[in-house]
């Protein structure tokens, strides 16, 4: 069945003849005439009937009449959906984040965006780098923000932030009081790190690698605070991202161990799946993430 064919029958119909049918959608009369025509033969069937004075609907032409109307309502759903869509009045925010991304700066971008843009629905899929790589092959987020970064043929990658990695120690540590140590000299101290697959951990285990140092963690933990709460309780130091520690550095119930030959500064990066386009709330999300990251 031509669409096209369809949508001149719904006016027809809709308009009570032929000619007021032309009218309504700037054809002409003839031209209106012949596609009506060529419809009821690809159905097989009369759907107007020819009187002297102007048309009317066959029994199948009622019928027929019930389904374009549909249609044509259908139509004009979709188009006002995606006017919607584009203008952030319905849609879907889904993206991925690393622990801490999602826990330290993922939240108030998200706050602002909803301010903004109450009717989208918000999904934050908090994970470490290797599910995200995961959850953005099989569709179910749009973006991931991740420490690690993302390789493959599949993704493009791009830093959106700059992280600072810093060691730290319960207040009271005796190497607090030593002045700045040396990384060798905390590596000799017992140690907590991120869980195996954390971005976190890989950025660790690098910078100390590219030094000849190791260590042999006593605890392997799968959340920023987990480990702030076991540094605090005495069962060893860790390197954790500087984001994530503000509230315990003003309580005083953490410090950072000023360390003078271990910098780690490390990109945060924001993950695609090559060839997707980016929705609008996606692109709205990221610019408030933007903005929320300068303050």
């Amino acid at each position: 069945m031509n669409r096209n064919h369809l949508a001149l029958f719904h006016a027809v119909a809709q308009a009570g003849g032929i000619s007021r049918g032309a009218q309504r959608v700037r054809v002409s009369q003839p031209a209106v005439s012949k596609q009506i025509r060529e419809l009821e033969e690809a159905l097989g069937t009369r759907l107007l009937e020819r009187l002297p004075r102007g048309t009317r609907l066959t029994e199948s032409g009622r019928i027929l009449a019930g389904y374009a109307q549909r249609l044509q309502a259908l139509e004009q759903e979709a188009e006002a959906a995606m006017k919607e869509f584009h203008g952030l009045q319905r849609g879907r925010l889904a993206v991925g984040a690393s622990m801490t991304i999602g826990t330290h700066l993922i939240p108030q971008a998200f706050g602002e965006f909803h301010r903004r843009y109450p009717d989208i629905e918000l999904h934050l899929e908090i994970a470490n780098t290797r599910t995200i790589r995961e959850n953005l092959m099989q569709g179910v987020i749009e973006i991931g923000l991740t420490e690690g970064l993302i390789q493959g043929e599949h993704f493009d990658s791009e830093i959106f932030f700059q992280d600072e990695l810093v060691a730290i120690a319960p207040c009271g540590h005796p190497l607090l009081k030593a002045g700045p140590v040396s990384a060798r000299r905390i590596c000799e101290e017992p140690f907590i790190l991120r869980e195996e697959g954390s971005g976190t951990r890989e950025v660790v285990e690098r910078a100390l690698g590219k030094r000849g140092l190791a260590v042999q963690p006593v605890l392997s933990l799968t959340s920023p605070e987990a480990i702030k709460n076991a540094v605090v309780a005495g069962l060893g130091l860790a390197i954790i991202s500087r984001l994530t520690i503000g509230l315990e550095l003003r309580a005083g119930s953490l410090a950072i161990i000023p360390v003078k030959d271990l910098v780690i500064h490390r990109p945060l990066h924001l993950q695609r799946l090559r060839g997707r386009t980016m929705s609008p709330a996606t692109a709205k999300f990221l610019e408030i993430l933007a903005a929320t990251k300068s303050q």
